[in-house]
């Protein structure tokens, strides 16, 4: 299989679209307008240069569509690479032995200045079973100009790209394990406190909760059974000094070393933030 690239990172906020909205424009992020998923969730999405993140929710009525999604905590609970041809990968991964399932296409409507035009998807997702707290999935997109556009990647804090996506671990190396499967050894490498995978322009690790929280000192959400979650993301900005300016001045929580900014997961909707140049 070719080198994973992240595609985007999914932030579960249930029913909180509103106040996740504004949170993370006061973290300094250009949020698109709420769209609506055919299979009946919602978002706003931050776009960057390779790759985006995603706030997931549903609007009041609608949780009772795409359940599955609810049962996971509030925070980062998607993990998503890029693929070119769904049918083809599921096949692949059918053919490895892993659960995965059937490919599903969906679009939303996305409103241009020419008027609406539909951004479709096909995407498919590993098996529930293999991923404890969140989702694993690949995302084909057949319309990407209607995610990539210049204007949408302008940002006050001056992101440029999601460059970390980490998991908290009890085994970093049996964790590992199911990526090794589907990317091959050559994937991972072993690093202190766990592994790394490189993923396009960003690393996805995979380390132990203490070294997690020893990267991310009092800034990570726990998991309260000892299982696998997704914790905390990493962002290349264009300057640390102005991201830092910024969030004192939207009095958000932060804290500041000599190359890098900081936000506790609970200031950032279950998910904690670092800034780097």
């Amino acid at each position: 299989m070719t080198h994973p690239i992240l595609d985007h990172v999914v932030v579960n906020v249930m029913g909180n679209l509103d106040g996740a909205l504004q949170q993370y424009r006061r973290l300094g992020f250009q949020l698109s307008e709420r769209g609506h998923h055919t299979l009946g969730s919602s978002n706003h999405l931050a776009i960057f240069g390779e790759n985006y993140l995603e706030l997931l929710g549903f609007e009041p009525g609608r949780q009772t569509q795409r359940a599955d999604l609810w049962t996971h905590p509030v925070g980062l609970t998607g993990l998503v690479f890029k693929t070119s041809d769904a049918l083809r990968l599921h096949g692949d991964l059918d053919t490895q032995g892993l659960a995965v399932d059937n490919p599903s296409d969906f679009s939303r409507p996305v409103r241009l200045a020419d008027g609406l035009h539909d951004a479709a998807f096909r995407v498919v997702r590993l098996g529930s079973s293999l991923v404890p707290n969140g989702r694993v999935f690949f995302c084909q997109h057949f319309t990407p100009d209607l995610v990539w556009r210049d204007e949408w990647r302008q940002h006050q804090n001056g992101v440029v790209d999601i460059v970390e996506f980490v998991i908290a671990a009890s085994d970093p190396q049996k964790t590992g394990d199911l990526y090794r499967t589907i990317f091959g050894s050559q994937a991972l490498t072993d690093i202190k406190g766990g592994v790394a995978m490189k993923a396009g322009r960003a690393t996805v690790l995979f380390l132990t909760p203490q070294d997690a929280e020893s990267r991310f000192p009092g800034a990570v959400p726990t998991s309260t059974d000892g299982s696998d979650r997704m914790v905390a993301l990493t962002f290349k900005a264009r300057s640390v000094g102005s991201v830092a300016d910024l969030l004192a001045k939207n009095a958000v929580p932060h804290t500041r070393d000599a190359d890098r900014v900081v936000v506790p997961h609970d200031a950032a909707g279950g998910v904690a933030l670092a800034f780097v140049e």
